[in-house]
């Protein structure tokens, strides 16, 4: 599981996230399904690590995890750099990354 919120200002939250089994895109739990973009990831509370099984048991989602996410008004921000990383994409080639038009998407990693 990932690290804890530390210094975050929003609410501490813990996220799924994993691969999809076809395209081995990074993607994020929303509740009913997956998504590839973490603004739609939703807080499965206590209930990741069940949630995760049974989607890994059913095939939809490649080593599924639980990470901490401070919940913020654009969705929420994973607490690690790495799964910030993931979320955002190719960091050699920030034009195929999932907000290629954002310019400050690098500072949404650090």
């Amino acid at each position: 599981m990932g690290g804890g919120c530390g210094s975050f200002r929003g609410a501490c939250v813990k996220i799924l996230t994993g691969n999809d089994l076809k395209t081995g895109d990074v993607i994020w739990w929303t509740g009913n399904g997956w998504s590839r973009h973490v603004a739609e990831a939703v807080d499965v509370g206590e209930h990741g690590e069940a949630i995760a099984a049974a989607e890994e048991g059913a095939r939809r989602v490649n080593v599924p995890y639980v990470i901490s996410a401070e919940q913020g008004p654009d969705g929420p921000r994973p607490a690690h750099i790495k799964d910030r990383i993931r979320a955002l994409g190719p960091t050699v080639r920030p034009d195929l990354s999932i907000r290629p038009a954002d310019p400050n998407a690098g500072n949404w990693v650090i």
